[in-house]
């Protein structure tokens, strides 16, 4: 894929960086719990919680666990939503939702509503890029980067093969 036409907003360093300054004020807020549960949105969101865990597991002693949530982004009433794994109980847990970029809020209201009949301990939200247009009552506890755009312009957040964040 080409990124000619898009204006760089961060590299693969600056990403780097990003999540683990993330992962220290998950931690912080965090550390007196003994076990996180990281529910990453199919797929970079996915992508971007594996990342996180791999740093909260450097920092500290929490044992960190790895949800995949998925759901239809642009109907996500049309089909129900999955986690996977299954196994992975988040009852009276911490659950932070971790998602590419906030936009609208749309996608991580529309995740709540798995979580909440299962009575976690608090829900979370960490996204690499917050773009501040929510239209839902959502916001984002941990922001990589903060972005004033227009509704026009557009964040792609890359996490595979390269790693970088666009604007176009």
């Amino acid at each position: 894929m080409t990124h000619a036409s898009q204006h760089q907003i961060l590299d693969q360093t600056q990403i780097a960086q990003k999540v683990k300054r993330m992962a220290y004020e998950i931690y912080e807020h965090n550390f007196e719990e003994q076990e996180l549960v990281l529910a990453g949105i199919h797929e970079k969101g996915t992508i971007l919680a594996d990342m996180l865990a791999t740093q909260l597991r450097s920092i500290s002693p929490i044992n960190v666990q790895l949800l995949t949530i998925k759901l239809n982004k642009v109907s996500p009433l049309e089909s129900p939503v999955v986690l996977t794994p299954e196994t992975i109980t988040i009852a009276n847990k911490v659950v932070i939702i971790v998602d590419d970029v906030l936009n609208t809020g749309k996608t991580l209201a529309y995740t709540l509503n798995s979580f909440l009949p299962q009575n976690p301990k608090k829900v979370e939200i960490a996204t690499l890029v917050n773009r501040h247009h929510t239209l839902y009552p959502v916001a984002s506890t941990y922001t990589g980067l903060s972005l004033a755009t227009t509704l026009r312009e557009h964040v792609e957040v890359v996490l595979k093969d390269e790693v970088a964040a666009y604007l176009h």
